[in-house]
């Protein structure tokens, strides 16, 4: 089974970019690598990282932390899936 992870953020005013490369640093230093990450970024110095990993859905599986709160708005949002597959099959 392929289980996906997600982890959002709102970065603190005008602290978007430095909330980017704390995610890209703490995705690298994951315990041990996933299948796939992925790093994206929206409006308001919002980010996103997803990771891909072969477990189950309720396995025991390394997490983004959350960040110093002066970095950040809100708590953290944290989502977990089990992959389907390709939308189109």
């Amino acid at each position: 089974m392929t289980v996906a992870l997600m982890w959002e953020a709102r970065a603190a005013e005008g602290r978007g970019p430095e909330l980017l490369e704390w995610a890209r640093a703490r995705t690298a230093e994951l315990a041990r690598p996933p299948l796939r990450s992925e790093l994206l970024r929206a409006p308001q110095d919002r980010v996103l990282v997803l990771t891909w990993w072969d477990a189950e859905y309720d396995a025991g599986l390394p997490e983004l932390p959350e960040p110093d709160a002066g970095l950040v708005t809100r708590a953290v949002h944290r989502w977990r899936f089990e992959s389907l597959g390709p939308a189109d099959g």
